[in-house]
């Protein structure tokens, strides 16, 4: 499908690809992965046609269709539904020519293409991904103007994937949407028959999805078989192969200098000194292991705090006088971990607010510790940065009080050395903009901190720090997230919002998922079950009870399992953290360093075993509750 051949691309005096190559054959997923700012949205405008190649060739399969979400959002007074199937151009030609055709053998054929592209069906397949993106029936009537831009973004991606382009093209598509849209997304694209090329922060989208990695990395593309967890494990293991190579090679260079110090001076031995003064020669400079910088996250951890932290009873939450959260009856302690689910609209954000003290209750009451020190994190707070201003500015300002020494120390808990400390905020990406919130956000060492959409702009490795980060915090967090691998390892409790009520969720992110496709295909079935009567809604009822009710005792046993996962997943993520430092050869300059390291990583690997033999055995109880 695309084969790119030495390709070389230059931007702005700066080389972005020097004679890289990469093939995409046809029906492969590729996930498109490297650092922010190495090239992956300009690959994408040099595959489209938008830039010049400098040199090497780029070249598509003949004829075929490339699809890609647009910059701007759709607007005006088209019906979202109209809007959508009018992405299909080839559909709305050919339903345009056949209505002033009067050519007997050319309406033949224009029928023949209709039936063949299944045009017929359009409307529905349609419905279908717009339902699955988070419009209900009666909003994909209504006009794209009367939508925010972020719902109308949601527009442009369904219309990209109802064409159904023979290469697709998406660049962070779960962007905008909620963990509800994500996660259909995710199970969309993996049955995609088309080829893909997508650009995400996503792990578990790169995981569930692709077939296939290019990593975009020193200006050069490397295909890797497989999805993100299979590339990280052979790039690592190459790494390793290199980090053994380059110790290795150093010994030997170290010899060899040893014995020309020795003997350059001395007649008898003058040629065979030269002689590996030339073998230092040949041997070359060391072999590149990984130029990535990595990113560090640390929260401050807060003092304790007698439970619950905060709590609402018989709480009415909503604006202007109309309520959207009723009969709220919740609480927080100390080592909660939660995640909000539900869809945009349902509330997520209005009950962030109440816990958070931006939005008064309208009734009942809020109980909290007159200690309690709340941290909380919006995506939209980035306008609130001030041009101009640095972020030691920024952190200088709300910590009046503490000396240079104490606010760049508490910059740098998030990866803010000298050399970024200083630089105006306009100048920052999007990804240093959000460190810079969170290390604001956290200066006071909060005891609860409310994280809305935390990983936006935010890379793999840097979603991975916040993972390891929320992990080793000793305060309560609420976590509202479309990324479900953060979801999945920070969270111990979910709390489903929707209906107007917050109510614990006792399954995990998989028994939602479930949730969710049993909820769509309910909908394409045609309703909710409403019109069921009689004997088959009683049994129905019965049904449902008894499931509830099994659900129910299975409960403690799933979430024994559950937590025994997210604790070998946190293990692993430790361990990989490790594993990668002990790559970097720049460590071994520094022999205690390794020693501990290692020492650290044998820790883990006892961890791991431990927690695998407590998670065979939750497994082996709950499989027996089940049988």
């Amino acid at each position: 499908m695309l084969h790119i051949n030495d390709l070389v691309f230059r931007f702005g005096g700066r080389s972005i690809f020097d004679l890289a190559t990469a093939h995409v054959p046809a029906g492969a997923r590729v996930g498109l992965v490297g650092r922010n700012g190495t090239g992956k949205s300009t690959l994408f405008k040099l595959i489209q046609g938008e830039y010049a190649l400098d040199g090497g060739e780029l070249n598509i399969r003949p004829r075929s269709r490339i699809g890609c979400l647009p910059q701007d959002a759709p607007d005006g007074p088209t019906a979202l539904i109209d809007y959508v199937l009018g992405c299909d151009q080839e559909r709305a030609a050919l339903f345009d020519e056949a209505e002033d055709c009067h050519d007997a053998h050319r309406i033949a054929e224009i029928h023949e293409r209709l039936n063949a592209i299944d045009a017929h069906s359009a409307p529905s397949r349609g419905a279908t991904i717009l339902a699955g993106l988070g419009f209900d029936a009666e909003q994909q009537l209504r006009p794209l103007s009367s939508f925010s831009g972020g719902w109308r973004m949601r527009v442009a991606l369904a219309g990209v994937l109802f064409a159904r382009p023979d290469l697709l093209l998406l660049d962070e598509p779960t962007n905008h949407l909620d963990l509800e849209a994500t996660l259909w997304l995710q199970s969309y694209l993996a049955n995609n028959t088309g080829t893909l090329i997508v650009i995400s922060h996503d792990r578990e989208l790169l995981n569930d999805v692709c077939t296939r990695i290019v990593h975009l990395e020193a200006t050069k593309l490397v295909s890797y078989t497989g999805n993100y967890d299979d590339f990280v494990r052979i790039r690592r293991e190459k790494m390793e192969l290199a980090t053994k190579a380059n110790a290795k090679q150093a010994d030997e260079r170290k010899k060899i200098q040893a014995f020309i110090d020795r003997f350059k001076a001395k007649a008898s031995k003058a040629a065979q000194a030269q002689s590996r003064v030339k073998m230092l020669e040949r041997m070359g400079p060391p072999i590149a292991v990984v130029d990535d910088r990595t990113v560090s996250f640390d929260f401050p951890n807060p003092e304790q705090l007698a439970p619950p932290i905060i709590s609402v009873e018989g709480g009415v939450a909503g604006y202007d006088g109309k309520a959207i959260l009723r009969n709220l009856n919740i609480r927080v302690d100390m080592d909660d971990r939660i995640a909000l689910l539900g869809a945009n609209g349902n509330g997520k954000s209005t009950l962030s607010k109440i816990l958070s003290g931006r939005l008064d209750l309208m009734e009942g009451r809020l109980n909290c510790s007159g200690k309690l020190k709340i941290g909380y994190f919006a995506q939209h707070q980035t306008d609130e940065l001030t041009a101009g201003r640095t972020p030691f500015d920024h952190m200088a300002e709300l910590m009046r009080d503490a000396p240079p020494s104490k606010v760049r120390a508490q910059l740098g808990r998030f990866g803010f050395g000298q050399d970024r400390a200083d630089v105006n905020v306009e100048n920052l990406s999007g990804g240093e903009k959000a460190r810079l919130l969170f290390a604001l956000m956290s200066r006071d060492a909060p005891h609860l901190m409310i994280l809305d959409e935390p990983t936006n702009h935010l890379d793999i490795d840097s979603r991975e720090a916040l993972v390891n980060a929320l992990n080793n915090y000793e305060g309560a967090v609420v976590l509202v997230s479309h990324d479900p691998h953060l979801v999945e390892l920070v969270a111990d409790r979910l709390w489903l919002v929707g209906d107007g009520k917050v109510i614990n969720y006792e399954g995990d992110l998989n028994d939602y998922r479930k949730l969710l496709l049993d909820k769509a295909r309910e909908a394409r079935r045609g309703g909710s079950g409403k019109g069921d009567k009689g004997d088959k809604g009683s049994r129905n009822k019965e049904d449902r009870k008894a499931a509830a009710a099994n659900r129910a005792q299975l409960a403690p046993l799933r979430k024994k399992v559950f937590d025994a996962e997210k604790a070998l997943d946190r293990l692993q993520v430790t361990k990989s953290t490790v594993e990668a430092r002990l790559a970097d050869p720049k460590l071994y300059e520094t022999p205690d360093k390794v020693t501990t390291l290692q020492k650290e990583l044998g820790e883990v690997d006892k961890s791991i075993a431990q927690m695998e033999a407590v998670w065979m055995a939750a497994n082996e109880e709950l499989e027996q509750a089940q049988a």
